[in-house]
């Protein structure tokens, strides 16, 4: 479709296939909370028309020391949620089910990425309890409190995924401090630009942690940060708590606190302050093409209530039905705050933490974790589902996924082909998928299926969650026409919005809120179908103007991964002198199909580019297609486009923030093989 709109993205994927949600004994549910599209949209229609009504009977599932008066304040771009509510994130994850009973129920399910050895024939295993929890978040809240810790003051959190990261976000939460969790593979100069912008005094850490087998060193990069920091004139980090995991030899100083130590000197009584919902729960750092990453600012009440309302919806949690929920992110990543912890464990259904990574000690590990531990909600990322296909449906078919009941998606766009995957080889070709569309300024869940409810579509995340006015617009803030791509935007206020960029109030409306004034722009393109489902088609500044047709990355993207060649794809645009800018592709190939020399290579190319054509139209076919082993991504397995952009274009030094790239040989090695 071509549009007289200049600012317009044309949609040129066509995915037909769509799929019924099972029954709930199909998959061996319980019930699904929302069992028929009457109720979704009756739910939906109050939700958006009565948010006063919709609110005041769902926030009330939790607890509040002091209700709130009005649901919502909203002045583009501020909001207020729950004004002049009192309640308190950990008391609801935690001392609430405690109180209620339950403190004997399993919170928490951690398993070690070590086999073997000290823990016999399989792996380390925790079962903790509410109760347990309990005794340890507040025993970490009062060490906090001694070393000066009081409400608003910001606690740096940089771990590997061990019970004790939990501990120290809800010992936080607990009090009214402000984490700010750094995934555990940043750099020391990551560390010390996020400790710097957020004025922390206080870093919890490890002395190490396990990845495929070997150890990081996380505190020996908390001591080059503090290093920088001090070399530099920066704040004066006072207080460091290391917790003894992998045993590898650290230095001490100090500022220097060993964990268990100074546990066992504090009381287990510290009860939950009474925050406001207002308050600061969180900052956490995501990156930007500036180079400076940006502090998202979070609040405690909107938070909590629609992580809360995502977490249960969703995913179909229902507490006493021997459910167990598995989020495969880490902790230091917006998937892993909403959904490993404030949005699961409120729900009072048990969490799975997983140490480390897929395919150790081999690629059959995520099968064996679901399989001894009966998952059955599953939750990860397009980008593992596809080194899944890479690897093998061998790996999966050794293990008995009878369990899952859901499946779900976060991070990107799925293509159709890995969710077709994915629902075969790990569904059983019965578990619903929810394809969950959010960000980390989002809070939680914005567009996803429900999955006793909505068919789905591969590829698509579908209908609006409960609360979200969501819409495809042009730059004026008109809707487009169905299946015409334009720009995703929010219309009305949601309760876990973000509040705010730490410290810079500027970016913050420039960024989200400048570009269609008075609407949240979420800086993604998107369509809506005729049955007005939505499709992601890549970020704006992904977009590629081909011959002054723009088009979005994702569906190129996926035409590729379409071939039976290729495993992943990733599509940049490129100058060129005939129209501008062209398309290259860099893909990653499946086992089996390396070209075995450049005369096969050059052969493969030419199917790959007939049968982007073949697939979609002449229109997308790529003008360069690069093989390669790896694409450079974030270590929550976003491919970084931005930087294959400059490869593309031969820039030779890369401007944007790389602080969250995984693997920096990645890009290295695409420069190398460009020259």
């Amino acid at each position: 479709m071509t549009s007289s709109n200049d600012n317009s993205i044309e949609s040129i994927m066509h995915e037909l296939r769509e799929f019924a949600p099972p029954r709930a004994e199909e998959v061996g549910a319980e019930r699904w909370l929302v069992s028929s599209m009457e109720q979704y949209r009756s739910m939906y229609a109050q939700s958006i028309e009565d948010p006063q009504g919709f609110y005041d009977e769902h926030a009330a599932d939790l607890k509040w020391f002091e209700k709130w008066s009005r649901i919502v304040e909203f002045e583009a771009p501020d909001a207020k949620w729950f004004v002049g509510g009192k309640t308190n994130l950990c008391y609801n994850c935690i001392d609430r089910h405690v109180d209620e009973g339950h403190g004997d129920k399993t919170a928490i399910i951690w398993e070690g990425e070590p086999v073997g050895g000290q823990w016999g024939d399989g792996p380390e295993i925790l079962h903790l309890t509410y109760a347990q929890m309990q005794e340890q978040v507040a025993r970490f809240a009062n060490l906090l409190k001694a070393s000066g810790v009081r409400k608003g003051d910001v606690v740096t959190i940089y771990m590997g995924m061990v019970p004790e990261l939990a501990v120290a976000v809800l010992a936080c939460a607990r009090l009214g401090a402000v984490h700010s969790v750094i995934f555990g593979g940043f750099s020391a100069m990551a560390i010390a630009d996020r400790v710097a912008d957020a004025k922390s005094r206080v870093i919890v850490t490890c002395d190490g942690s396990w990845r495929r087998g070997k150890v990081v060193p996380l505190k020996d990069n908390v001591d080059e940060a503090i290093g920088m920091l001090e070399s530099q004139g920066g704040p004066v980090v006072e207080h460091v708590f290391c917790v003894g995991r992998c045993h590898n030899k650290i230095s001490w100083t100090a500022r220097d606190r060993c964990w268990t130590e100074e546990m066992s000197k504090v009381s287990a009584d510290c009860p939950c302050e009474a925050l406001d919902s207002e308050d600061m729960s969180f900052l956490l750092y995501t990156s930007g093409s500036t180079g400076k990453p940006k502090g998202i600012a979070h609040t405690i009440g909107g938070y909590m209530v629609h992580t809360y309302l995502t977490g249960k919806y969703t995913f179909n949690l229902i507490p006493d039905c021997n459910q167990v929920f598995w989020c495969t992110a880490d902790i230091g990543w917006i998937t892993g705050h909403s959904y490993i912890l404030y949005g699961i464990m409120p729900n009072r259904v048990p969490t799975l933490m997983y140490e480390g990574a897929p395919n150790f000690p081999a690629e059959d590990r995520f099968w064996d974790i679901i399989e001894r531990h009966r998952v059955t909600q599953f939750y990860t990322a397009p980008t593992a589902i596809r080194a899944f296909m890479k690897w093998g449906a061998q790996h999966v078919e050794k293990h008995d996924l009878s369990s899952l009941q859901v499946l779900g998606t976060v991070g990107e766009p799925i293509n159709p082909e890995a969710w077709m995957w994915y629902r075969s080889k790990i569904g059983r070709g019965i578990c619903p998928i929810v394809d969950t569309y959010w960000q980390t300024e989002t809070g939680g869940h914005m567009i996803t299926p429900l999955p006793g409810v909505t068919p789905t579509k591969p590829g698509s995340c579908t209908l609006p969650f409960f609360g979200i006015d969501a819409a495809v617009v042009d730059q004026n803030g008109k809707e487009v026409e169905a299946n015409q791509g334009g720009l995703l935007v929010v219309r009305k206020p949601w309760p876990a919005m973000l509040r705010g960029v730490h410290g810079d109030r500027e970016r913050f409306i420039s960024t989200y809120w400048a570009t269609v004034p008075g609407f949240y722009t979420a800086g993604d393109g998107a369509r809506r179908d005729e049955d007005g489902y939505f499709w992601i088609m890549g970020r704006i500044d992904d977009v590629i103007n081909v011959s002054g047709h723009r088009l979005g990355t994702m569906e190129v993207e996926s035409s590729l991964v379409s071939h039976e060649a290729v495993v992943e794809a990733a599509v940049v645009g490129m100058p060129h002198e005939i129209k501008g800018t062209g398309i290259a592709a860099f893909v990653t190939l499946e086992p089996g199909h390396q070209p075995e020399n450049e005369s096969a290579a050059e052969e493969l190319r030419k199917r790959l580019v007939e049968h982007v054509a073949h697939e979609i139209g002449a229109i997308a076919k790529p003008d360069m297609i690069r093989f390669t082993d790896a694409l450079p991504k974030t270590r929550s397995g976003k491919i970084m486009r931005r930087l294959l952009r400059d490869v593309a274009t031969g820039t030779e030094q890369a401007e944007q923030d790389t602080s969250t790239l995984e693997d920096f040989t990645v890009l290295a090695r695409l420069r190398e093989s460009s020259e």
